[in-house]
């Protein structure tokens, strides 16, 4: 079982519902301020960090930026743009732990950061 929080600036609830609604009982899910959020990552309390604001990395990020660092965390959309399913894929794979995007990308970018978390 993975142990996500939702952490960011907007849509809380909404993003908790949406990782709830594709993961069922593969995660556990907390929702968080940015500070609780990225702490329980740092503590190893939790594997994931999903945090959506309007610009995908400032509000939704900057907390998980401060305390994990830059390499495991990445914005997955910004608006405007999104990064491809092999970007998102990719940056798994690579090891980032935090993820932040836009809520207008939220129901596109969160099943290709999940099925990529729980399916490896």
């Amino acid at each position: 079982m993975k142990k996500i929080v939702v952490g960011g600036y907007l849509e809380k609830e909404k993003i908790a519902e949406m990782i709830k609604e594709i993961g069922k009982d593969q995660v556990s899910l907390e929702i968080k301020s940015d500070f609780e959020a990225a702490m329980a990552v740092k503590n190893n309390q939790a594997d994931y960090y999903f945090g959506a604001c309007n610009t995908g990395g400032g509000g939704a990020l900057a907390m998980a930026i401060a305390m994990l660092g830059m390499n495991q965390c990445v914005s997955v959309s910004t608006p405007g743009k999104m990064l491809s399913d092999e970007e998102i894929l990719q940056s798994v794979k690579d090891g980032k732990k935090a993820f932040g995007f836009t809520p207008q990308h939220a129901e596109q970018v969160i099943p290709v950061i999940l099925n990529a978390i729980l399916n490896g």
